[in-house]
């Protein structure tokens, strides 16, 4: 068995099968994470937002995920730049430039200069939240509930008390308690920066026409193109991908830009 995979997996078709399953990986890991970061947008001084920060970070099966998801992204870049260094190198002379457009798209040809803004973007992204989340200067935020009214009262710090030990939920009298850490400000912090809030944006559009191209482009390689499922697979990619998915994320930054502290 080995001796057969070995020679598809280090062929240009294996690494493009590899490319397209850690792609549609990372698509399927996109839905999840936009249906998360949508409680940014409760007005609840980040009740909702926060309390998945802490259930994404802290619960094992979604702890396992995420390694996989790091993986995914790192396999997915390493094989891209494999496969566009082979083809580069295929064609030492380029195609006449007017022969380029007429054969392919722009997205299609620029694949690897939208996939570097995305690693830079990444890059970023996980050092402004998740790592100052892990190991940074988190503020910090208490919520006081009611249960039997609802109302709730909330103590926030920009930054987190000196006997905090970690996430903690409890009721007493009737009140819930949760003492968190404050992603939530952390986030509306870092979207006063219009250089990041820019960032984000131009990451948002070149993630659109990455996404248009290679969502299409990895059922193709999978032999998923049949003529009747093709156009609703075109169309999940362009609308889905190209269109809800960035235009959602880049209303984030904009929302906590304009909304202010």
């Amino acid at each position: 068995m080995s001796s057969k995979s070995k020679p598809l997996f280090s062929s240009s078709l294996g690494k493009k099968l590899i490319m397209s399953l850690t792609g549609l990986f990372l698509c399927t890991f996109l839905v999840i994470h936009l249906i998360g970061n949508l409680q940014l947008f409760q007005n609840d001084e980040g009740y909702a937002f926060n309390n998945y920060a802490y259930f994404m970070t802290n619960f094992a099966p979604i702890k396992v995920v995420s390694y996989l998801l790091y993986a995914s992204i790192i396999i997915h870049a390493v094989y891209a730049l494999i496969l566009t260094t082979k083809n580069k190198a295929a064609r030492p002379i380029g195609y006449n430039q007017s022969a380029g457009n007429a054969n392919s798209k722009w997205n299609s040809r620029n694949m690897g200069i939208l996939g570097t803004i995305i690693l830079v973007f990444l890059a970023t992204h996980l050092q402004h939240f998740w790592f100052q989340y892990k190991f940074g200067s988190t503020p910090f935020i208490e919520y006081n509930t009611e249960l039997a009214t609802g109302n709730r009262q909330t103590i926030a710090s920009d930054q987190l008390p000196s006997n905090y030990d970690g996430y903690k939920i409890y009721v007493n009298n009737g009140v819930e308690t949760i003492q968190t850490k404050d992603l939530y400000k952390q986030v509306a912090y870092t979207f006063q920066n219009p250089l990041i809030v820019l960032l984000y944006l131009v990451a948002m559009a070149a993630l659109s026409f990455h996404l248009i191209h290679g969502f299409q482009s990895a059922f193709q390689t999978i032999g998923f193109n049949h003529r009747r499922y093709i156009g609703i697979v075109k169309s999940i990619g362009i609308w889905v991908f190209g269109v809800i998915i960035p235009i959602a994320f880049a209303a984030m930054p904009l929302y906590f830009f304009f909304k202010g502290l």
